[in-house]
């Protein structure tokens, strides 16, 4: 029973499934803030933030990882996708990189590495040309009607006008040998006997079989006649053929002109072959006055601290050419985001409400308006008396997005109050849907314009794929009263994770 168990185990052994372990995949991916004025495709300023860098497995700081003397991720020549929630709208080529340093308060924000470029919008989609009607539709009409119809037959045609009475043979049952010729092709090729010329014209001293025979007179027979009149033909010259403008002609140079013939080939030191390197489209050339030179700082406007109207978008940077993944939920009719919206509003004004609490208040409130009430009234009111109207909420933006495949959805909803200093508060909720279709809150965050330095604002810039791994990552920036920083979350389950977080920009 030993024997034979181990015989078993052997033999499962030996029919064991093997299969390859594929190398694990290198990425390098940096991750940029892009911000601009004006014009998205013609922007008045722009810069380039670098945040992360994915190299070896883990997240880098990309401002400062080989620093040595520029930041790898905006290096000269870089190129960057500028995305929306994963779906790229134009490239970014860095052409340089500035270390700055904020020298006084007006510059805040100003302080690090920076990168300056050329945006470059998507290429437009050819036009498609419409497709018109035909003026002249085809018809197609039977061949019966036309027996001498291009349609292909096995059967020859026979036309009894020009047949020798040698070739006459019965016409099949199938062919009408009655029926006209069809009519000549002026295309079709032909061969047509030259015109005889004199006999005094003929080329003298000619030496050739056929012509021989012809002037022998030895030749007996008809097949000998036959070949007699073919070397005649042969031999015949016929007319000389027209002047062709692109034929080579040998032409004899003026001395000015060889003499600027010879002073050209003095001057020039070599020669090219037929096939050299002058043929090559991207060989470099030299030419007269002043050349395309790279840009400089001088040449790209910068953007100095944060103005009111600052545009942001997310910067990608692949060493590999990967597929567009759009992480954007779109909304299924009005209904669902009128619906998302409210709830998120009640979410915002709670925690704005708790915030006063444990803030210091920059307005004293205003006395609360009594309530008149109607005496024997049996009426009951939803609202206490003496309750405080819900505080409007300004620029509202909800953005729905779906992190990964199959995942739940992801909204995120940014506002804030109307006011000045401590009245005037800032408010970012994220929130997940769970497996009960209810909406749960993973990101709360509120604070006051005079406290960014105790609780930062966090800003929405959008969602991005950080380390290539299909899962999107959401990107806030952190800005503080004089300072910024970027930080990277990702939401599991309405459980929020901050998995990067940048160094100090002043």
């Amino acid at each position: 029973m030993a024997t034979t168990g181990f015989g078993l185990v052997g033999s499962m052994a030996g029919f064991g499934q093997t299969h390859k372990v594929a190398k694990p995949e290198e990425v390098v991916r940096a991750v940029g803030v892009y911000e601009w004025l004006g014009d998205e495709s013609k922007p008045t300023a722009s810069r380039l933030i670098p945040v992360t860098l994915f190299v070896d497995g883990e997240l880098q700081d990309a401002g400062v990882y080989l620093a040595r003397p520029v930041p790898l991720a905006i290096d000269t020549g870089t190129v960057y996708e500028v995305d929306k929630a994963g779906v790229s709208e134009g490239t970014l080529d860095v052409k340089y990189a500035s270390h700055l340093q904020a020298p006084n308060a007006a510059t805040y924000y100003d302080d690090g590495w920076f990168g300056y470029g050329t945006f470059s919008p998507p290429p437009k989609p050819k036009k498609m040309v419409a497709l018109k009607e035909s003026k002249a539709p085809a018809q197609i009409v039977s061949s019966d009607a036309n027996p001498d119809s291009d349609r292909p037959t096995f059967v020859r045609r026979h036309d009894p006008s020009t047949a020798s009475s040698a070739d006459a043979k019965p016409a099949p049952a199938t062919t009408d040998s009655t029926s006209p010729a069809p009519p000549e092709d002026p295309n079709r090729p032909h061969m047509s006997k030259r015109s005889e010329t004199p006999s005094g014209s003929a080329t003298a001293g000619t030496d050739t079989p056929s012509a021989t025979a012809q002037t022998s007179g030895t030749s007996a027979g008809t097949s000998a006649d036959t070949d007699a009149e073919k070397g005649t033909a042969a031999t015949k010259p016929g007319p000389a053929p027209a002047n062709d403008p692109d034929r080579p002609t040998l032409k004899k140079r003026t001395p000015e002109e060889a003499k600027k013939a010879r002073k050209e080939s003095e001057q020039s030191g070599a020669s090219g072959l037929a096939t050299s390197l002058n043929d090559d489209p991207n060989r470099p050339t030299l030419h007269r006055g002043k050349g395309v030179q790279p840009l400089t700082e001088d040449d790209l406007p910068k953007l100095k601290g944060v103005p009111i109207n600052l545009h942001q978008a997310v910067a990608v940077s692949d060493a590999a050419t990967r597929p567009a993944h759009d992480f954007s939920r779109p909304w299924a009719d009005d209904a669902e985001r009128t619906s998302i919206l409210a709830k998120m509003q009640i979410l915002a004004r709670a925690q704005i409400a708790a915030y006063k609490t444990t803030a210091p208040a920059a307005v004293a409130p205003k006395p609360a308006t009594p309530v008149r009430r109607t005496p024997n009234s049996n009426l009951h009111h939803s609202k206490a008396a003496g309750s405080p109207a819900a505080e409007p909420l300004e620029e509202e933006q909800l953005k729905g997005y779906t992190l990964s495949y199959g995942g739940a959805a992801t909204y995120v909803y940014t506002a804030h109050t109307a006011g000045e200093g401590a009245a005037l508060r800032y408010v970012t909720v994220v929130a997940q849907i769970d497996a009960y279709g209810e909406l749960k809150p993973a990101i709360q965050s509120v604070t006051d314009a005079t406290h960014l330095d105790r609780t930062p604002w966090m800003r929405l810039v959008d969602v991005v794929d950080a380390d290539a791994s299909n899962r999107a990552s959401l990107l806030f920036e952190m800005r503080g009263q004089s300072a910024r920083q970027f930080a990277l979350y990702r939401v599991i389950a309405a459980r929020p994770e901050q998995t990067f977080l940048t160094g100090t920009t002043q």
